[in-house]
């Protein structure tokens, strides 16, 4: 056995070790002192879920005692609040209308960004509570949905004054991060923070705590897409983003049908887009046409004509175009490979298109359809249709038009199990789903990576410095405009401390008025 795996294996053992040890004590010390005060649902979920003790545990440095102080103040506040009972039903309509808190957009980690538009928030003890309601319940949805994935909270500054300054809804929102949801936080972001806030939020690093503080990231409209690429960026951050908060229904990025469902695109303006469509478009139904075959059960006799297996061994060849995914997503219904990540070839390795296996393992048909966050941008085939008991079928994605994959998109794949006397044709499914309860539904998603290919070393020297004073020039340009925008920053910097330079003499003038005034009245 190799060093690696001889650690890895340590790690594993000594990780179970750890989460055992927490459930013990955990029960023995805590839940039967203060049953009534934990919620039930709560209780049980810690001795099944592996990532949830874990999370806890990796937030407190693997140190049992404070991990079992964190469960114990995170477990009395979950039923405080009644975050497992949490819907929309439970935030007042205004709250959800005016915009102010939501989930929208990746940042370029691949991060959920949680928008908090601190413009729309006014003090008001009044409704406190269910200002604090909405967190939970946007954090309590997105955590039943991407466990242990982190989120990027963007804390957009613009448009703000003193009015808007609430230290015990931002002390909330950090005890939510460091205590009620552990490791989910991968960074705040504030943009457009004004210099008069600059107090408040140093106390808001005392509240962070050293390790945290370096999550906090000062942003500006020149350096805010330093974390988030324009696309997901409101104008008045400089982006490009069209979208535009309203309610109903709830914002959370909803995935959406892909181009080129179950079939070929109808019309297409450009030529050479449409000649690609047309001849992938039959290779690839071809290819999972023959492999849904191969993975059925055989009717009839075994022997097949010389032609079917020449042309399986086509569909072999093509299918070989493709890289079969590793790893594997098991699910209740569905094992999904690969487990987490679609792998896509740059443009200039040519294999811009990935794979996703699905494989029943029940002992029913399964339908599946897949949607995704760009349905613009990719041809999902198939991307509705049902898998027969124990077979398996290749889904092929495929970049459209020309457009480029993005580490921000995802894909969401759902199934749901069909009863035995239920049809599989379009019109079947399209019921199916309209009917099925959403208990009954899998949901497993995916994100993109994409791999970039390497230049032929058989450049000729000529090409090679061509291409390395390209890589230079564009080197200085990148450069030179972080330098711009640092100068830029800098300026900005350099404005507030004269503006706050004037704001101390005009303060300081006041003062001495104000002094002698009172001593000319004191001695006249």
């Amino acid at each position: 056995m190799s060093t690696t795996a001889t650690i890895a294996e340590y790690q594993a053992q000594n990780k179970a070790r750890l989460i055992s040890e927490v459930r013990r004590r955990f029960e023995a010390e805590y839940v039967t002192d203060k049953s009534d005060k934990y919620d039930s649902r709560d209780v049980e979920r810690l001795q099944q879920d592996d990532n949830w003790v874990e999370s806890y545990l990796a937030w407190r440095h693997n140190v049992i005692d404070e991990t079992l102080k964190m469960l114990d103040e995170s477990f009395q506040w979950r039923k405080e609040m009644a975050v497992n009972d949490l819907t929309e039903a439970s935030i007042p309509r205004w709250l959800l209308e005016i915009g102010g808190i939501y989930l929208h957009g990746y940042d370029k980690e691949g991060n959920k960004l949680f928008w908090i538009r601190v413009k729309y928030h006014i003090k008001d003890h009044k409704t406190m509570l269910d200002k604090k309601k909405l967190i939970a319940f946007w954090l309590e949805r997105y955590a039943k949905r991407e466990n242990g994935k982190p989120v990027t909270v963007m804390f957009d500054l613009s448009e703000t004054g003193l009015n808007n300054i609430d230290m015990d809804f931002v002390r909330f929102i950090i005890n939510c991060f460091k205590v009620y949801y552990p490791k989910y936080l991968s960074k705040i972001v504030i943009f457009d923070m004004p210099w008069i806030m600059n107090a408040a939020f140093k106390i808001v690093k005392t509240w962070l705590g050293p390790e945290a503080v370096s999550l906090l990231k000062f942003t500006s409209k020149n350096d805010i897409q330093d974390y988030v690429s324009v696309e997901y960026l409101p104008p008045h951050m400089g982006g490009t983003d069209p979208f535009k908060y309203s309610y109903p229904p709830l914002v959370d990025d909803d995935f959406q049908t892909p181009l080129c469902e179950n079939g070929p695109i109808a019309s297409e303006d450009e030529a050479s887009s449409k000649e690609d469509i047309e001849s992938d478009g039959k290779d690839t139904l071809e290819t999972i046409s023959n492999e849904e075959q191969t993975t059925l059960p055989k009717k009839g006799n075994i022997m097949e004509p010389t032609s079917k297996a020449d042309e399986n061994e086509k569909v072999d060849s093509k299918m070989k175009t493709f890289k079969k995914p590793l790893s594997v997503f098991k699910g209740p219904l569905l094992h999904i490979s690969p487990a987490e990540e679609l792998y896509f070839g740059s443009t200039d390795s040519g294999e811009k298109k990935a794979l996703i296996v699905l494989t029943n393992v029940t002992k029913n048909i399964v339908a599946f359809k897949v949607r995704t966050t760009a349905p613009e941008k990719y041809r999902v085939k198939p991307s509705n249709s049902s898998c027969d008991p124990g077979a398996s079928v290749d889904i092929v994605v495929s970049p459209h038009g020309g457009l480029t994959v993005s580490a921000q998109d995802r894909f969401l794949v759902m199934a749901a199990e069909m009863e035995q006397t239920s049809g599989t044709g379009p019109a079947e499914l399209t019921q199916f789903w309209k009917e099925v309860p959403r208990n009954k539904v899998m949901e497993h998603r995916l994100r993109c990576h994409i791999v970039e290919s390497c230049k032929p070393s058989s450049l000729t020297w000529k090409d090679h410095a061509f291409n390395m004073s390209d890589k230079t020039s564009g080197d200085l340009c990148h450069q030179l405009s972080r330098l711009v925008a640092s100068t830029r920053k800098l300026e900005d910097q350099v404005e507030r401390c004269i503006w706050f330079q004037q704001l101390l003499l005009a303060l300081t003038m006041l003062s001495l008025s104000f002094m002698v005034s009172l001593f000319y009245l004191l001695y006249s």
